[in-house]
């Protein structure tokens, strides 16, 4: 065990790419000010990591058009800020790089910076696991560590021999062991008693477009068959709410039965019976509401051709990626018809002790990812500047008992 003062962590280079790097970055350096309350942080933020005392060499909206259309028009500056940073966390010599997220921009930089002799981590693993997994080779060059919010992320690093501490996801943390459904109800506006069914078709356009009708059809068929459900929508944006509006244009019978919400998904969930959703974080965010769901997915005919080349896991959805066996229904393209998934839900419906028994589970699912990500990364990152073994790692030789 190394001396408090070879512990001592004093200098924090962070890169943020978003709005919700920048959430996690804040969570973390509200943790190593705890242990370690002279520690500097410099890199790039946004508002909640300058709160916390980072001088932001950049502003966070420099990384935001990673992953979009105009990410080609835009390379020979995102070139030129990655040289910028390379150069100032060089000079400025922290004891530890970390990106948080961001994977197309800080793993480069980290690479870069791992060969000048910093030591470098990574805090949220991209989906390597899933689809395009020979870039695990890259990311082995690029960090000393990878920091996972899920256990089946730290098996595969770790199968592959990249070092890795698995910390437990910050909505996890978020979110109650115990939620109470019927104040979800009386909060929208919702009967305490009877059936409820929240309907999230996705937060992107294309999402809507893909299936908005298919889940609206298939609320329709549930209504006809059960005259007391409620069907609650929450809207991720303002665009998707005029777009789901749209559709309910011409089914003034289901507007009879549904209500549209501005947000509030996480209350819509909780105050559910059972969910319909498109899979993504969605996915995660209703297990840790402990609500039973169903989860459709259908995209354009070339995507799906290409991710079914390309996608190596079972499944598509975090709770039963998390579980390794299928807790959750997926119907994913044709099979994602609405006579399928008014039929998959209505039995579902129907069998109360099922969900209840689904319920228990994702509880418990919910209590082991509950871990105090942001302490547990901060200890991690201690670790690596001590140069000690990674706390909560994943040996290699058990790796397949938890990988997808």
């Amino acid at each position: 065990m190394a001396a408090p003062e070879q512990r001592a962590v004093k200098r924090v280079y962070l890169v943020a790419g978003e709005l919700s790097g920048d959430i996690l970055g804040a969570g973390l350096m509200r943790a190593l000010k705890a242990r370690h309350p002279g520690v500097e942080f410099r890199g790039i933020g946004g508002p909640r990591m300058i709160a916390q005392g980072i001088d932001s060499r950049f502003p966070l909206e420099t990384l935001s058009v990673m992953g979009l259309v105009e990410v080609l028009r835009h390379l020979p500056g995102l070139i030129r800020v990655r040289r910028a940073l390379r150069a100032d966390a060089l000079a400025w010599r922290p004891d530890i790089m970390v990106g948080i997220d961001a994977p197309d921009f800080n793993l480069g930089l980290e690479r870069q910076l791992r060969e000048a002799g910093l030591t470098t981590a990574h805090y949220v693993s991209p989906s390597v696991w899933a689809w395009r997994q020979g870039r695990v080779k890259g990311i082995a060059k690029s960090v000393d560590a990878m920091l996972t919010f899920l256990p089946f992320e730290a098996a595969f690093y770790a199968r592959h021999r990249v070092p890795v501490a698995f910390v437990g996801h910050p909505l996890a943390d978020e979110l109650p062991l115990e939620n109470d459904r019927f104040a979800a109800r009386g909060a929208l506006g919702l009967p305490a008693e009877g059936e409820v069914l929240a309907l999230l078709p996705g937060s992107r356009a294309n999402e809507i477009r893909f299936l908005g009708e298919t889940f609206l059809a298939a609320a329709e068929r549930l209504c006809a068959a059960r005259p007391d459900l409620k069907i609650v929508v929450p809207a991720a944006t303002p665009e998707r709410r005029a777009e789901l509006e749209g559709l309910l244009a011409e089914r003034s019978a289901l507007v009879e039965r549904l209500t549209l919400l501005d947000g509030q998904s996480r209350e819509a969930m909780v105050a559910s019976d059972a969910v319909l959703l498109a899979s993504g974080t969605a996915a995660l965010e209703a297990m840790l509401c402990h609500r039973p769901m169903l989860v459709a997915y259908r995209m354009a005919p070339a995507t799906h051709w290409l991710a079914r080349r390309l996608v190596k896991t079972e499944w598509i959805s975090l709770p039963n990626l998390i579980a390794r066996e299928t807790l959750v229904p997926e119907l994913i393209q044709e099979a994602a018809s609405p006579e399928t998934i008014a039929d998959r839900l209505g039995a579902l419906l129907d069998d109360a002790p099922g969900r209840a028994a689904l319920e228990a589970r994702f509880a418990a699912m919910h209590q082991g990812l509950q871990r105090d990500a942001s302490r547990r990364a901060a200890e991690a990152i201690e670790a690596l500047v001590a140069g000690e073994p990674l706390p909560e790692s994943v040996a290699p030789e058990r790796a397949e008992e938890a990988a997808p």
